[in-house]
């Protein structure tokens, strides 16, 4: 027969020794942190909390005000530094966490205090630094160590009520995690997904607490506190117009706001439409998990993986044997986390699952990441492991030597829980890439003052935010996302946006006048404010919106329409001719920017738009490639000294791209030798456009002669692609 649960503690919580873990934890993510934003939605999240804004739907309240806050202090001089660090305290702190619990599920199976101390810091070690928890907690991508911390949270909080005295007092602990699961709901609802442990565990140690008045009428009251952040922040916040809106959820209750809490821009089937067959949903789950112990090392990862799946679930047969209670949470937890999360997810196949299937039925990018909670907590199932193992080793020498010298001898074997530090050390870090941070001020110096810049997706988008929003830089570039111009807000926001003023002191040299541009000024003057006057000469700043339809008129496009393919329009002397057989919004739209703003403000698309200007709008022979934008010209572009026609990059401005290329952007960041390349694939689309740019521009070169700079523009192009094809 099975060990009764424990009802009363033999040991008092190891408060200390978690604090050490927590800060052993925070020394090595400090080590290997990324010294400012990074691409997906780190940027957006970092200057969502920069401007209280609302980032993409749910809307994250809870994040946006403690990083608001944390971001006020003076812990670094990077602004996207101090919210990097704010992860990492965050997944430290979890640590911690799992070590008390980890501890407690201990005692009834290693007796010795010192060893079960080992074996849980052992454990929440390998969760710490599993490849996924490590590389999230090293930069401020997610919101989801907020999320880890508030699982971590309530599990500890549960375990810690459960051995409290019974009596008034302690109903008092159930208020407190009803509070705390609810206000973690604000964040993200990973946060809630403790929830069936948390009652397990509750019910099994009282159920009568759940049938007093106080407790119900307290939990009831602790819920509606902390999700009113939803309710209240979001639609007051968004009312107020920050630059960061997204959704734009105002009103309170209103569908706006509902919206963005049901995550309705995404669109996502109900869970009976399977988007990908459950075999495989599950097979992209342990994929992910067998990244998580020696990613850096190919040829083992799969062993390891095997290795300490063995050690978590021997813990928790182990923990079901002796403390059926905290076996069952602790099963309920794993579940939870990993078979009912990929059943609610419902993903598409993984990004790098069966290759021979279609892209558009893969997901865009790895999605690992949201299950970063399941890998977390493994750990503490792998703590439980290791102390049956050092048990059974024990058992295994009976009489050798004395009851210290076989803990002893058992002992080694917790130096397994090195092997995910060492084998993630290299890729799970982010210190020294600057790429993101670098890549959007590029794209932003690309773009003359005032212009109007077209992107594609997050990764062109939101780093550019970050640039302009956290650091400043070219504020004056209105940014236009192709993929979010197919919602409503995006358009009304670019049209209500009020452009900053041109500062060309703060811009590239190739941006700013020179004296002799004649302003009725000294042409010695190089003051700042001889410059911004020479500026406004040149660059006049435009008076209108960036769209002329109203708000109204905007919020009317059709979302999608059927044009007869190779149709067109004509406007001024440019003809657009539709390469579709239908147009969506943001077609519509970017057709709209260029009506309303040529021959008035600069209109450039992003090479990372990829072919979008060409196929869709048949905008090729207007445009003129100027490094990494294509700048659309009134008329059909016709060569010149300047201007020359290349087989790869089309129309090149060759002298202001060259400007570009030396002058102003950040090549080094893309061409520096990485230990295993480039990491994450789908953002690699990003870093190949330097690749192809100085590549183009080196046959160029090539072409008129000047090999040595040739030279030198295709040595970077390779550079780059050794880091994409590693």
């Amino acid at each position: 027969m099975s060990a009764p649960s424990l009802s009363v503690r033999r040991d008092p919580p190891p408060y200390l020794a978690a604090l050490i873990v927590s800060l052993v934890v925070f020394v090595v993510y400090v080590l290997t942190l990324s010294p400012t934003t990074a691409f997906w939605d780190t940027s957006e999240y970092i200057a969502a909390a920069k401007v209280l804004g609302i980032p993409h739907p749910p809307g994250n309240p809870l994040f946006t005000l403690l990083a608001h806050v944390w971001g006020l202090l003076p812990l670094a001089a990077s602004y996207a530094e101090r919210i990097n660090l704010f992860a990492a305290v965050t997944s430290a702190a979890t640590a911690g966490l799992w070590f008390l619990v980890a501890e407690r599920w201990l005692q009834p199976v290693v007796a010795v205090r010192w060893a079960r101390l080992a074996s849980a810091a052992a454990g929440v070690a390998v969760g710490a630094f599993s490849w996924t928890v490590w590389n999230q907690s090293t930069v401020n991508e997610k919101v989801y160590t907020v999320s880890l911390l508030s699982v971590a949270l309530v599990m500890w909080l549960v375990v810690h009520w459960a051995d409290d005295e019974a009596g008034p007092h302690r109903d008092r602990w159930l208020v407190l995690i009803a509070y705390v699961l609810a206000l973690t709901s604000t964040n993200h609802m990973m946060g809630v997904l403790a929830t069936p442990a948390v009652v397990i565990y509750a019910l099994w140690t009282d159920w009568r607490a759940f049938t007093r008045p106080r407790v119900l009428a307290g939990i009831l009251v602790a819920v509606l506190v902390g999700i009113s952040l939803n309710y209240i922040y979001l639609p007051m916040r968004a009312g107020q117009f920050p630059a960061i809106n997204e959704g734009e959820p105002i009103g309170f209750f209103s569908k706006p706001l509902l919206d963005v809490l049901n995550r309705v821009q995404y669109g996502k089937p109900p869970v009976y439409v399977r988007q990908a067959d459950f075999i495989s949903q599950i097979s992209n789950y342990l994929q992910y998990f067998s990244w998580q112990f020696g990613r850096d090392w190919a040829g083992v990862r799969n062993a390891a993986a095997v290795v300490f799946a063995a050690l978590g679930l021997w813990g928790l047969v182990a923990l079901w044997r002796r403390d059926r209670r905290a076996g069952l949470a602790a099963a309920a937890m794993l579940g939870t986390l990993s078979l009912a999360l990929v059943t609610y997810l419902n993903f598409k196949y993984g990004y790098s699952q069966h290759p021979e299937i279609p892209q558009d039925l893969h997901e865009v990018r790895e999605r690992d990441y949201f299950f970063i909670a399941s890998f977390s907590y493994f750990g503490v199932l792998v703590a439980v492991g290791f102390g049956a193992l050092l048990q059974s080793i024990v058992a295994l020498l009976r009489d050798r030597g004395t009851p210290a010298s076989r803990w002893a001898l058992a002992t080694p074997v917790l130096a397994l829980a090195l092997v995910p530090l060492l084998g993630n050390r290299i890729t799970a870090s982010r210190a020294n890439e600057y790429l993101a941070r670098n890549f959007a001020i590029d794209l932003l110096e690309s773009v003359e003052p005032y212009g109007v810049l077209i992107t594609a997706g997050d990764n062109d988008t939101f780093p550019l935010w970050y640039a302009q929003e956290v650091e400043g830089v070219r504020r004056d570039v209105t940014l236009a996302n192709l993929s979010l111009m197919n919602t409503d807000w995006h358009l009304r926001q670019i049209r209500r946006r009020v452009t900053p003023t041109f500062d060309p002191a703060a811009a590239a040299p190739l941006w700013r006048p020179t004296p002799t541009e004649e302003t009725g000024r000294a042409l010695t003057d190089s003051s700042t404010a001889g410059l911004a006057a020479r500026s406004a000469v040149r660059w006049p700043k435009p008076t209108t919106p960036p769209f002329s339809l109203t708000e109204a008129q905007l919020d009317s496009l059709p979302e999608v329409q059927p044009v007869q393919k190779n149709s067109g329009l004509k406007l001024d002397s440019l003809e657009i001719a539709f390469g579709t057989d239908y147009l969506e919004r943001k077609d519509f739209a970017a057709i709209f920017l260029i009506k309303d703003n040529l021959r008035k403000r600069p209109i450039y698309f992003a090479w990372s738009d990829g072919g979008y200007p060409d196929q869709t709008l048949g905008l090729t022979a207007y445009l003129v490639s100027t490094g990494l934008v294509r700048k659309l010209m009134p008329a059909p572009v016709v060569p010149s000294d300047s201007v020359v026609l290349s087989q790869g990059l089309g129309y090149v401005n060759v002298p202001r791209s060259e400007r570009l290329m030396w002058d102003v952007y950040h090549w080094k960041s893309a061409a520096r030798a990485r230990p295993r390349g480039w990491v994450d694939p789908p953002s690699a689309s990003i870093l190949s456009l330097y690749a192809v740019i100085y590549g183009g521009m080196g046959d160029l070169l090539n072409q008129k002669g000047r090999h040595a700079e040739a030279m030198r523009a295709d040595s970077i192009s390779k550079a780059v692609m050794a880091n994409i094809d590693r």
